[in-house]
């Protein structure tokens, strides 16, 4: 990710930060919308569901200039989500639902600057995930 990329992020998720109960429901919302077989991986509290969710990202964007941390806790989720039955085809239908959840919370903020920047840190994310899955 580029320099400005990682300002995008930044930026904008402390935009959505104070709305992350509200933006969770919204991505969960979708998710299951886009993708109603998904739901049966999520057993527990939705609302716990949000706000780890909300946590990674927020753990995400502060650790984008530290990839020592960031990188063995991305790979450390995709190991768990491997254990929950989260396939390789389910990230691209998670990413539609990020990047749609973060327009709706940022608005005209929500630039296609800013949107690339998401894409492209989802994009190297997932890929981690992805790869810490199959080891």
């Amino acid at each position: 990710m580029t320099p400005a990329e990682k300002d995008h992020v930044r930026a904008s998720f402390a935009l959505v930060e104070p709305i992350a109960a509200q933006a969770g429901a919204l991505f969960y919302g979708r998710l299951f919308e886009l993708d109603p077989s998904l739901r049966p991986l999520f057993r527990g509290d939705m609302a716990e569901q949000s706000a780890k969710l909300m946590a990674m990202i927020a753990t995400v964007t502060k650790n984008l200039d530290n990839p020592g941390v960031l990188v063995p806790a991305v790979q450390s989720l995709g190991k768990r989500h491997a254990g929950y039955g989260v396939q390789d085809s389910h990230y691209a239908t998670v990413g539609a639902a990020l990047i749609w959840t973060l327009g709706q919370g940022l608005g005209d903020k929500f630039t296609p600057e800013v949107e690339g920047a998401w894409v492209t840190a989802y994009t190297f994310l997932s890929g981690v995930m992805q790869e810490a899955a199959r080891h």
